[in-house]
């Protein structure tokens, strides 16, 4: 299933897999990080993008939003639906 830039995939036994790339004009950003969102809006967890700029959380199901925040600005978020034994692939493009 696919859903402007948001692909649900077959995933692992019952783990909730979050996980995505942030692409600047078509190619990877190697620096920032990506901060994960409850659905209040309160702050869960971050990670570093890894080189090729991929991301990857193991959140618990339910509506989470995905925030991207780089050097010079740069910043992109989307809100997705996690769940388990799905692995949820999110494109942030900046």
């Amino acid at each position: 299933m696919t859903q402007a830039g948001i692909r649900l995939l077959d995933g692992p036994g019952s783990q909730v897999i979050v996980q995505g790339h942030v692409l600047v004009a078509g190619s990877p950003l190697p620096m920032g990080y990506v901060r994960l969102l409850n659905a209040d809006g309160e702050f869960v967890a971050e990670v570093a993008l890894g080189t090729d700029g991929a991301f990857t959380f193991y959140p618990a199901p339910g509506s989470w939003t995905v925030r991207l925040l780089a050097p010079g600005g740069l910043r992109a978020e989307r809100t997705v639906s996690a769940q388990a034994g799905m692995i949820t692939d999110v494109e942030l493009a900046v």
